[in-house]
């Protein structure tokens, strides 16, 4: 079947879900209020709290979500075959990460744009907001740690991407000093540095960059290594500044790149007419996970994840500048990254290889998908970009710079959440000084994620990657399940259909569930007793969590609902003009 022909399916899907459903939920369910007045106006600091157009604050939450995840997790997945996969992504992304991420941001920006575990202590209970928070930390530090590594493989793999990507930063900067003083729209001057990023990609293969005597000279075995310190050091200043200075414009900027590089692949499809060679469903080689639970587990961006609820209710909803705002900025972002991840999943089965016994060759097992996940990603879409008469080298560097880009995007919200998260943690210890020290909270931040990624063993992936990221899957969607349990919880208090939360919430949390006893079964078998402890304390975790979101959720229909859209923390400052 032709490539563009389900592309163009999907297109029609994703606009129809936004259209209506993204309305229902909206009104129906979220009870959005033009009147009311958001965090960012309340409590404006000019740092994190920032009033900011709709457009820009999508770009940042866009690419703040859209890392690597919805790229590796289809890649990997259509091991299974293109069929489940591609049905996961449109109804995962139309019926629950749409309701996730809109929900997220909805609750948080009713709540004074508290994140998502703190608001759990509003809405169900104080145990849970602790129970939350734990499990947002053991995520956000894996997310970090993973992708500082897989940057730093892309970096060595790919020299000439260096140059644009680390250009872009001081670029980034030019661009959002001259929006801010100015007070200029963002979109001519966000073009202007894409149009100077895609120029740098030609100066990135004139000039690749590699740090190969640096390692050396240091004594380091893996050249990559001294790429995760620098991106850590990076994240530690970039965290530290405000957003206006460079999230903003930096995620503007990538968020045109992630339509262009949609752009380059729908169009390339077309050209190219490239037809997908992989098959429906696959006939997988023995020991391949079963693809229930694991394929929900797999494709978690890109369908659903928890981690957008952490960008939702951490950076995002201090910059909504109007409720409105919520359903362009959330159920569109989580459109954004389905069509991502459907780009992706086509790329690695319609790009990658030009017959059935070609894929076959690159999909030999789970590993070697699992392997191979972004290296097949890189050269499929290097291969649309081909079609459209780039050169094939050029096109893998703009394909890498496109996961890089991501990715690091990603890295630079995903500390500065950390950030936030471990002042709420030490708040709770009753540490006040590291809660009110921004500095000393962001070195926590930066220093255990790094510490994790340099941690030796789990062969050339590193152990971050090769070993702990087996966990991340199960986390990742259990954090979207205890993000809709909260939801969930609000939306009854608030006397407002909970059905289209509910749904997600019990599948989720089912897949999820079950893949936790299957890892756990699995990693007691392997002997890994790293892992298994991990995985037995995040269930037990999460098992607390949803009993006592149950608790809450029995006790506000026994009571009665509320009828108002008021947010349930009554003590927050943030209400109605």
């Amino acid at each position: 079947m032709p490539a563009i022909v389900i592309a163009a399916a999907v297109g029609v899907c994703f606009f129809l879900g936004y259209r209506y459903y993204s309305l229902y939920l909206a009104d129906k369910v979220f009870g959005r209020d033009p009147a009311f007045v958001t965090p960012a106006h309340v409590h404006a600091d000019g740092v994190d709290f920032v009033p900011t157009n709709k457009h820009v604050v999508f770009g940042h939450h866009f690419t703040s979500v859209a890392g690597a995840a919805p790229i590796v997790g289809p890649a990997i997945a259509a091991l299974w075959g293109w069929g489940p996969a591609l049905a996961w992504i449109v109804l995962g992304t139309i019926f629950a990460a749409g309701v996730h991420d809109t929900g997220s941001l909805a609750v948080s920006v009713r709540h004074g744009a508290k994140n998502i575990g703190t608001i759990a202590k509003d809405v169900i209970s104080t145990r849970a907001r602790t129970l939350f928070l734990l499990i947002i930390f053991f995520l956000l530090t894996l997310v970090n740690a993973v992708f500082a590594v897989v940057i730093g493989n892309l970096f060595v793999a790919n020299p000439g991407a260096v140059i644009p990507i680390f250009v872009e930063i001081p670029l980034a900067i030019g661009i959002g000093q001259y929006i801010y003083r100015t007070r200029s729209a963002a979109l001519v001057p966000s073009i202007l540095g894409v149009i100077g990023l895609y120029l740098l990609i030609w100066v990135g293969q004139q000039v690749p960059i590699e740090v190969t005597g640096l390692a050396n000279a240091l004594g380091v075995e893996q050249e990559r290594n001294v790429w995760v310190v620098i991106l850590f050091v990076y994240a530690f200043i970039a965290s530290r500044l405000p957003v206006w200075m460079l999230l903003q414009p930096r995620d503007y900027i990538n968020s045109h790149q992630l339509f262009i590089a949609l752009g380059v692949i729908g169009l390339g499809m077309l050209v190219g007419w490239n037809t997908v060679v992989a098959p429906v469903v696959n006939d997988v080689p023995e020991g391949t996970p079963s693809i229930f639970p694991f394929l929900f587990i797999t494709i978690a961006c890109g369908a659903i994840s928890g981690f957008h609820s952490l960008v939702s209710s951490g950076t995002t909803s201090k910059q909504i500048d109007k409720e409105d705002d919520v359903r362009f900025v959330g159920y569109l972002g989580a459109v954004g990254e389905g069509s991502l991840a459907t780009g992706a999943l086509l790329a690695v089965t319609a790009g990658v290889a030009a017959s059935q016994a070609d894929w076959n060759a690159l999909y030999p097992d789970f590993a070697t998908a699992s392997g191979g996940a972004v290296g097949n990603f890189v050269n499929g879409v290097g291969v649309f970009a081909n079609n459209l008469g780039i050169p094939l080298d050029l096109a893998v560097i703009f394909a890498a710079v496109v996961v890089i880009s991501f990715a690091a995007t990603t890295m630079d919200t995903g500390v500065r959440l950390q950030r936030y998260v471990v002042q709420e943690i030490a708040e709770i210890a009753g540490w006040h000084k590291l809660a009110r020290n921004l500095t000393l909270a962001g070195i926590v931040a930066v220093v255990v994620p790094l510490a994790m990624a340099l941690l030796p063993g789990g062969g050339e992936a590193g152990y971050t990657f090769g070993v702990l990221w087996q966990l991340f899957g199960t986390t990742n969607q259990l954090t979207a399940g205890l993000a809709l349990a909260v939801i969930a919880v609000w939306v009854t208090k608030n006397g407002r259909n909970p059905v289209p939360v509910l749904v997600p919430l019990v599948g989720l949390l089912i897949m999820t569930s079950w893949a936790l006893v299957e890892n756990l079964r699995n990693f007691v078998e392997a002997g890994e007793w790293v892992l298994a402890p991990l995985d037995a304390i995040i269930f037990v975790l999460a098992v607390w969590l949803v009993v006592e979101a149950f608790l809450a959720l029995r006790g506000s229909r026994g009571r009665g609902a509320r009828t108002d859209a008021a947010p349930v923390d009554d003590d927050s400052p943030v209400g109605r003009a």
